[in-house]
């Protein structure tokens, strides 16, 4: 589980690009060394760069006391954000074929409770994700205001939300993360990548959103 340190308070303009937990190779041949290397390297780069420029400059803004840009700054400030968020998230509840183990009794439980059943549980996260207009991702999330689990979806990163939700599973479906090796056919990608969730971690993830939390770093 996550210490105290994975819950540090971050100034604003210091987020980082956090490493990935695994060699680029490992998620072949279901997803590319190539598209590990520059979904990793450059577009979850730009999203914290992104997200670092827009927090100084808010900071900057308060000293002068002059907000004239602050809709522009705000907007950049949700979408890198948002986007820094769930590729940390992303990069973790993944794990080479065979290693990502079986879901826990946990995510069981509150799957069954709400879905009904695993299998529809997936039906619809997957249905989901391929359904999702134009880019963004599918979420399964933990809303504390409803205490139960849920299925999102946003198109680019801060829409179709539900404030307060906490993702612990996220599949992301702009091109980026699956052009190289499937092209136009999201489908093919998301069935395929189905084979790569690591329940071990999506279940850490579940009870830490229980307790209000939300880790950027591999849990277990």
């Amino acid at each position: 589980m996550p210490n105290q340190a994975l819950r540090r308070y971050v100034p604003p303009g210091k987020h980082k690009l956090p490493p990935l937990p695994y060699q680029y190779n490992a998620l072949e041949p279901i997803i590319g060394a190539d598209t590990i290397r520059i979904h990793h390297n450059h577009h979850h780069k730009a999203y914290v760069e992104g997200l670092n420029k827009a927090e100084l400059a808010l900071v900057e803004a308060r000293r002068r006391n002059d907000f004239t840009y602050v809709k522009y700054w705000e907007n950049e400030l949700a979408f890198n954000g948002s986007g820094h968020i769930l590729h940390s998230i992303y990069w973790t509840v993944m794990a080479p074929e065979g290693f990502g183990g079986d879901p826990g009794p946990g995510t069981v439980k509150e799957i069954n409770k709400y879905f009904g059943s695993f299998d529809s549980f997936i039906e619809q996260f997957t249905n989901a994700a391929i359904k999702v207009e134009a880019s963004g991702w599918g979420i399964l999330v933990w809303n504390p205001a409803w205490n139960h689990l849920e299925i999102l979806t946003a198109e680019k990163h801060q829409n179709l939300t539900q404030w307060g939700s906490i993702p612990i599973l996220v599949v992301d479906v702009w091109e980026h993360a699956y052009y190289l090796d499937y092209q136009y056919n999201r489908e093919s990608y998301v069935q395929d990548w189905l084979k790569l969730i690591n329940w071990v971690e999506v279940e850490n993830r579940l009870i830490l959103a229980t307790q209000g939390q939300l880790p950027l770093l591999l849990t277990d």
